[in-house]
């Protein structure tokens, strides 16, 4: 068995797996706001308490968790978290000591892609990309069932690329939290999605609207992705890529989104497939549980 963990900035979820991939146990408590020591000491009681409930009986299992941010290989400090407590703090060594064994720590994004490489939508592909589409835009890469971390800790991260192939409406693009402008996280997350549209509706009642301004955001919202993503195939040529976070239940991507990349994909025919996630929200912690068999040191 393992134990996953999805550190968000609202709560914390747990998750007891059997080899099998079966879910044994399964809790959630709220994460303690802006408070460091106080999280490390709620992962920890979460931690006991899933042991509990899955009756396992003194038997120390492996941890890991997924954090919205990542180690630095340079301080081993976490970096480029949203959830700011964590940041500059040597989260993966105060855990080991406060649980008294190895943990394992990813991106969040990295979690998402391992669980449906591992036995999800993209379960059996040897190449996977997984794609975060909500409130940021992020991604991770899993081959033979192993995560890519890469050596600066940031392999996937594809949403603080440029938009490619820009049109001239959309430079310079919007600013970005990291300092950069036309970021493809400016364009896609869900905030870039009502923004473009001009219209006081969230990304999810733009997508469910049939209104001209409506259709045009999505069919603008298409393209960008598809130019996002045909620059994905052509550097890292994916079986198959797995859409994600909120956005990821429009339906139309799906089709709509395949039919434009070719345009910009170096090959005279596409493969890559295209799916929707088989967890939901679930990839995130399931990931965080796979960690151990996969996670590529």
């Amino acid at each position: 068995m393992r134990i996953g963990i999805d550190l968000g900035g609202s709560k914390i979820e747990g998750i007891v797996l059997g080899d099998n991939g079966d879910q044994v146990a399964r809790l959630r408590i709220d994460t303690p706001a802006g408070d460091y020591a106080a999280t490390v000491s709620a992962v920890a009681t979460l931690v006991a308490d899933l042991e509990g409930q899955a009756a396992i009986g003194g038997i120390k299992i492996p941890v890991g968790v997924g954090i919205p941010g990542t180690v630095s290989p340079a301080s081993s400090l976490v970096k480029n978290a949203n959830s700011t407590c964590l940041i500059g703090q040597p989260l993966d060594r105060d855990l080991e000591t406060a649980l008294s064994r190895p943990v394992r720590l990813a991106n969040d994004a990295n979690c998402f892609a391992v669980s449906e490489a591992i036995d999800g939508a993209a379960a059996g592909a040897n190449v996977v990309f997984g794609v975060i589409l909500g409130t940021g835009v992020g991604g991770g890469v899993v081959i033979n069932g192993t995560v890519m971390r890469g050596v600066n800790a940031i392999a996937g991260e594809w949403g603080h690329n440029p938009l490619p192939w820009p049109w001239p409406h959309e430079l310079p693009g919007p600013a970005c939290y990291c300092g950069l402008t036309g970021c493809i996280e400016t364009f896609l997350s869900g905030a870039g999605l009502s923004s473009d549209s001009g219209l006081s509706l969230s990304a999810a009642d733009i997508a469910a609207t049939n209104t001209p301004a409506a259709r045009a955001a999505l069919d603008r919202y298409e393209n960008r992705l598809a130019r996002a993503l045909a620059s994905v195939i052509n550097i890292l040529d994916p079986d198959v890529i797995v859409l994600g976070g909120g956005l990821s239940n429009i339906s139309r991507l799906y089709e709509n989104v395949p039919e434009l990349w070719a345009e910009w994909v170096f090959s005279d025919r596409v493969d890559t497939r295209l799916v929707r996630n088989a967890h939901g929200d679930s990839g995130g912690v399931r990931g965080a549980a796979w960690l151990w068999p996969t996670v590529r040191d």
